[in-house]
């Protein structure tokens, strides 16, 4: 057996930190030593202090001299450091230890003066970076000083909350890519999609095309509120939800979310209501508004009239109610016939008789309206933009409701509505719509389907899951995986209004703190952490940390990273491109790695840095 290469002893302990003595001032980065290359003792290395058959792996957070022939003060330059005058000290922090050739976190031992401290070998390295055998394990890269092979655990890994960032150009993108790619051609791909759903947040567009490569196990969702393409499903239930369409139409707080509340309420009931006469519901306004006399706003019947007319193909049979006048003195509307007048008079709930009604074709007018609402070609948008023109009617014509206040909402809802029915299509159930890997594009929607289609998507199979498993085993697994999450988790994005804040941050934050026991796996992947809510980021289990120069972004990791030490955190800023800190509960301790790139460049995102000159070159 090869004694392993000495470095020096330990003259100092301070808690995990020991203080080291070198033997001799050699500071070469590698040292070949039987016909193997080790790693030398620099920052960020790993060295075994030896302790009885106890091997104690630190790793190098500083380095000095201490001159000691010389350690006088002087505010003069006096060629102190002299020949054998300076000793090379570096200081360890303990990270586990090899007992039984296993490696293990543990404080059950700790280094003591004397300690030998050596270079860690090739074995006792891979000891330390591999997993266990009998545990399932991907290969992820080779670890950056080491150059050794490191792999992470399946299932520490996957079944959990993981955050990857890291600055524009990194290699996140990458990153994020390969692990699932690996993962879905791994070993168990022919079980995984049967037991596991795998659905992709894309803002930018990056993985919509043959990223992820596994067949007909994909589909691609490309939506587009320009051109409408792929559509969404959707439930009415996540659909039809009053904080949803409040955020939407940007609703204000004071009078259009309660009108919004309570018609979608009403909505949510009728519809599919087999019995539900729609025609006979609206002319019921009508009706109420003839009969209330001066108590309703005498503008109310041109609004009804109007509203009635933009949902009919026959404008003649409007013609008669059109021919309504109203009699101040009397406090009622009337209508010429052939017999005088007739009266519609107030106070009573049955003030209009059959003849009135014939007079003014209400049986037709009520006919069109149903026929409207129940045409097969009808969408459920399309029904909920017309039941709520229809209560704007009902709830102004009364004073509940100034126009003026709601007028806004319903020029923003058309807008609105547009877009939602280029991209959405309303189901009754979506088991059975989604392929075990989805990939939703935002990049070619607008603003305000970038905000809302991922809310409502989380929230459907969120729920979805929680309530297949809620109480019993999990036998299926859903990962939602979102890259450039700043653009849905930012804590401090008012640009929408405090509903969009509110219900927002609720959503993902439930999904953080609770998903997990559910079998629901939520993967963020961001340039800016220091935007996402301060929640989530603390409930992120494994982190995968690329190069990040601004102070805020380490800050924000620093707080909700205590797997990480401070020599190995202030090394971020200088990684190069791929290399990566991976920490969490799937490492033993935090390693630095270098990840391949995807090997076709057909699978790879859509991220890679544009080559100007070659761009130039092409005619």
């Amino acid at each position: 057996m090869t004694t392993s290469k000495k470095v020096g002893v330990i003259v100092g302990v301070d808690g995990t930190v020991a203080n080291v003595g070198v033997y001799d001032m050699s500071n070469a980065a590698e040292i070949l030593w039987f016909g193997e290359i080790l790693t030398g003792p620099k920052i960020g290395a790993l060295l075994t202090i030896n302790q009885n058959d106890v091997k104690i792996i630190a790793s190098v957070i500083t380095e000095k001299v201490i001159d000691q022939q010389n350690t006088i003060k002087s505010i003069e330059f006096d060629n102190r450091y002299k020949k054998n005058s300076i000793n090379r000290v570096i200081q360890l922090k303990t990270r586990g230890v090899i007992v039984d050739n296993k490696f293990k976190v543990t404080s059950s031992y700790v280094p003591m003066v004397g300690n030998e401290v050596t270079l860690t070998t090739k074995d006792d390295l891979n000891k330390i970076y591999s997993i266990d055998s009998n545990d399932e394990s991907l290969y992820v890269g080779e670890s950056i000083l080491e150059n050794q092979p490191v792999e992470i655990n399946i299932n520490n890994f996957f079944a959990s909350h993981i955050g990857i960032f890291g600055n524009t150009g990194s290699g996140k993108s990458n990153t994020l890519q390969k692990l699932y790619l690996d993962l879905f051609h791994s070993q168990y791909r022919s079980r995984l999609f049967k037991k596991s759903q795998f659905f992709v947040i894309d803002f930018n567009g990056e993985y919509g095309g043959k990223q992820f490569n596994i067949g007909d196990k994909k589909r691609n969702f490309v939506l587009n509120t320009r051109v409408p393409k792929d559509k969404v499903f959707i439930t009415k239930d996540y659909l039809f939800d009053s904080d949803i369409l409040s955020i939407l139409f940007s609703a204000s707080i004071a009078t259009q979310t309660p009108f919004l509340k309570q018609a979608v309420s009403l909505f949510n009931r009728e519809y599919g209501n087999i019995n539900f006469d729609f025609g006979r519901f609206v002319c019921g306004t009508l009706k109420k508004i003839l009969t209330s006399g001066a108590s309703a706003n005498q503008d109310s019947l041109q609004d009804w009239i109007q509203t009635a007319k933009k949902y009919s193909h026959r404008n003649d049979i409007y013609s008669e109610v059109d021919q309504l006048q109203y009699n101040a003195s009397t406090s009622s509307y009337f209508i010429k016939t052939e017999c005088g007048r007739a009266y519609f008079n107030s106070g009573s709930d049955n003030a209009i008789s059959d003849m009135s009604w014939s007079n003014l074709n209400g049986t037709c007018m009520e006919k069109e309206l149903s026929d409207y609402w129940r045409s097969c070609t009808r969408t459920p948008i399309e029904k909920l933009e017309v039941f709520l023109d229809f209560q704007r009617v009902h709830r102004t014509a009364w004073g509940k409701i100034n126009r003026d206040h709601l007028n806004p909402l319903f020029n923003r809802m058309d807008s609105a509505f547009s877009s939602l029915s280029k991209v959405i299509e309303v189901v009754d159930n979506v088991q059975d719509k989604y392929y075990p890997l989805n990939v939703f594009s935002l990049v070619h929607t607008n603003q305000d389907i970038k905000r809302v289609i991922p809310m409502m998507l989380s929230k459907m199979f969120y729920d979805i899951q929680k309530e297949s498993i809620s109480g019993k085993s999990i036998t299926q697994t859903k990962h939602l995986i979102i890259d450039e999450a700043h653009n849905i988790l930012n804590a401090q994005d008012e640009s929408f209004g405090d509903t969009w804040q509110d219900y927002r941050l609720r959503t993902f934050e439930e999904i953080i703190k609770e998903g997990r026991k559910f079998g629901f796996y939520l993967t963020i992947s961001s340039q800016r952490p220091a935007d996402i809510s301060a929640t989530i980021l603390s409930q992120v289990h494994n982190y995968i940390i690329h190069r990040l120069v601004n102070d805020k972004d380490l800050s924000a990791l620093e707080n909700t990273m205590p797997t990480l030490d401070r020599s190995s955190f202030q090394m971020i800023p200088s990684l190069g491109k791929g290399e990566a800190v991976i920490t969490g509960n799937a490492m033993q301790i935090p390693v630095f790695v270098r990840i391949p790139r995807v090997g076709n460049k057909a699978f790879r995102p859509n991220s890679d840095d544009v080559v100007l000159t070659e761009l130039w070159k092409k005619r």
